[in-house]
């Protein structure tokens, strides 16, 4: 049989990546493979990967050579969405004998009966209309926290995403089956529940991307509310025009749902989201941040920001600029405009010289480290529910208040995988902050 063959995943891009791997790493379990890290000798190595950003692209080259220096006769899967968007390319980069579509990746073990490498890779790839199914999906082995699947795909038209091309149209999974993953995450100790998706909020579309009106974003999130034993619940990310204010009351009262929102803006400026074909303009997502920050006082909010994308003259940045400051943000990821093949963007005019990207993406890099610095300073004195990690780290044990303050402690090993109310003290010179543990028991 195959006890004796070993596999090792690694996940590029997101959550919802993360959240597949570990699936697919149950899979192999399941029939006899020895899952090992990726840093190990492997007979195996899945590489599941992400087409968003340039960056990712390169980060596939070098996790191929990383597995072939440790073993050079090793089967090397490509998987995820850039396997799906471009096969071809990933087919030629020397030792890769695999490479599977979004359809496919479920499906692997079919694919491994036969490991010898040869001189030319295979590719498995369906048209991506044809993926139009629901795989359910989750994350767990990591004892802190656990990544699930409750939405796939996405049916909006962002002239610079590559996502709806790799991933299908929008599709949930169904509520009960939703549950039972969070009710099996409980049983396993997994004290909190990331919420992931490519569009969460557009949940409630079946199977085939029909509407299912049983089922909304608000009836989930009620749903989960309700399941025993996961001490909290966080929403990874979130359009702003899915972001309802019936979503934000609720959790405002909420025991589990934390008060943490991360809402892509993309852009400050109107001229240039309605370049980008966004389903919101800057009116609708201050009405949403003013909304979360009177209902929420204590809310952290996270946004993601593109610069330098084609039309976005300087006055149109500055608005960005001049738009984020304006708002109660805690933090930006900010990612630098680059071209993706078979987007409408690649086709529209006024592209944006490259140093003038890189320029503004450290702008913002910069603003984004002031507004974190604030919104800690804003949390200095308060007692705050710390869920602390498990890794001793020189020294250190890292964790997360409930509203995303990232604390650092003195190691103690009774703290690892607990959640702790801690008094946020000061900023350390790192940026995170120092606290020390109440005299409140901990909790979990």
């Amino acid at each position: 049989m195959i006890q004796n063959h070993k596999v090792a995943l690694t996940t590029l891009g997101c959550k919802l990546n993360y959240s597949e791997t570990s699936t697919i790493s149950r899979q192999f379990e399941d029939v006899g493979y020895s899952v090992v890290k990726f840093d190990q000798f492997s007979d195996i190595y899945v590489i599941n990967t992400c087409s968003v950003t340039e960056n990712a692209d390169k980060q596939f080259k070098s996790y191929v050579t990383r597995a072939l220096k440790l073993n050079p006769e090793a089967f090397l899967i490509a998987i995820g969405c850039y396997a799906q968007l471009k096969p071809e390319e990933l087919v030629k980069v020397n030792g890769v004998d695999l490479v599977l579509g979004s359809k496919e990746k479920f499906k692997i073990l079919d694919y491994l009966n036969d490991l010898k490498k040869n001189k030319v890779g295979s590719i498995h790839s369906c048209e991506i209309n044809e993926t139009d199914f629901y795989k359910s999906s989750y994350s767990i082995g990591e004892r802190t926290r656990s990544f699930l699947k409750v939405q796939d795909g996405c049916d909006y038209k962002c002239t610079y995403c590559t996502i709806p091309l790799a991933r299908g149209i929008s599709r949930s999974d169904k509520l009960n089956n939703i549950i039972d993953a969070a009710k099996s995450i409980s049983s396993s100790g997994v004290k909190e529940i990331v919420l992931t998706g490519v569009n969460i909020g557009d949940y409630g579309k079946g199977e085939f991307g029909n509407k299912n009106h049983e089922n909304t974003f608000l009836d989930l999130v009620s749903a989960l509310d309700k399941v025993n034993g996961i001490s909290r619940i966080r929403i990874s990310s979130i359009e702003p025009n899915l972001l309802s204010n019936e979503i934000i009351d609720f959790v405002s009262t909420s025991n589990k749902f934390v008060p943490h929102f991360h809402i892509p803006m993309q852009s400050g400026s109107d001229s240039v989201l309605k370049l980008m074909k966004r389903r919101y303009l800057t009116k609708l997502y201050r009405n949403r941040i003013e909304h979360l920050k009177r209902v929420i006082p204590n809310v952290c909010i996270g946004a993601d920001v593109i610069v330098g994308f084609p039309g976005e003259s300087e006055e149109c940045f500055l608005e960005t600029y001049n738009f984020i400051k304006s708002l109660n943000l805690s933090y930006l990821h900010v990612f630098t405009y680059s071209e993706r093949d078979n987007t409408e963007a690649v086709d529209l005019k006024n592209i944006i010289p490259k140093n003038i990207r890189s320029k503004r993406s450290k702008l913002l890099r910069s603003l984004s480290v002031e507004l974190k610095r604030k919104f800690y300073k804003s949390q200095l004195g308060n007692t705050q529910d710390v869920l602390f990690e498990s890794e001793n780290r020189n020294g250190f044990i890292y964790g997360f208040s409930n509203n995303y303050v990232r604390v650092k402690s003195n190691w103690r090993k009774n703290l690892a995988d607990k959640i702790v109310p801690y008094e946020l003290e000061d900023i350390g010179s790192d940026g995170l902050v120092i606290g020390k543990k109440s005299e409140i028991k901990i909790k979990a």
